[in-house]
């Protein structure tokens, strides 16, 4: 059985969380780092990846979930490149992960570089992240894909950019109002995400253009 892009996601998760704490996160958790309106959303993916193999879930406990398959990790994709390194070519590095789901935590050290036709972006990439998940469907930006950003702190509401909220990184689509910012997933299966006051909340930069490795 195949697992979708959030069950990998979700499977990833846990897998992290029994590394760092020595315990699954718990449904109502898994819920809210996804965006899910409810706990039925999550209930169906842990049910989902039960069957596929991937885990076990112990009755009557409230982190009742054993990892019985590694996640998948994305392997570096170099073929990307097109020019030949001259002054129509852009080398840039990859960064690591940005979730387009809920904020994932941002890998500060770059994995690979890639050479790309300019032609691709407007402006022109500081660097590449590896987009985890599928809340920016609609904007055609899809899990795995390698996205663009400008490095800058200014941005306008209604712009895609590349926002920090607590050390944790996501895209999304930026709405700017009189009291408050949200971020706004482009797939009505995830919840937009309210800025808090109390949270430590910057611009990283603006989308401005993918690739897409091939599958």
């Amino acid at each position: 059985m195949d697992l979708t892009d959030t069950q990998q996601a979700i499977l990833a998760l846990i897998a992290e969380r029994i590394e760092a704490e020595g315990m699954p996160p718990s449904q109502t958790e898994i819920a809210r780092a996804f965006g899910f309106k409810g706990v039925r959303a999550a209930q169906y993916h842990l049910e989902a990846l039960e069957q596929a193999g991937a885990i076990e879930r112990l009755p009557g406990r409230a982190r009742g979930i054993r990892l019985l398959k590694a996640p998948v990790q994305p392997q570096p994709e170099l073929e990307l490149a097109f020019p030949s390194a001259n002054d129509d070519g852009l080398r840039i590095p990859v960064l690591g992960q940005v979730a387009a789901g809920a904020p994932i935590g941002a890998d500060a050290g770059h994995h690979d570089y890639v050479l790309l036709d300019r032609a691709f972006f407007a402006p022109a990439p500081d660097y590449l992240l590896r987009v985890k998940g599928d809340s920016m469907r609609d904007e055609g930006i899809f899990d795995g894909d390698l996205i663009g950003v400008h490095r800058t702190r200014d941005a306008r509401s209604g712009q895609i950019v590349v926002a920090r909220i607590d050390d944790e990184i996501t895209v999304k689509l930026l709405k700017v109002g009189k009291d408050r910012i949200r971020l706004l997933p482009r797939n009505p299966d995830y919840s937009p995400i309210e800025v808090q006051p109390d949270q430590d909340f910057a611009i990283e930069g603006l989308y401005c253009g993918l690739v897409r490795p091939n599958r």
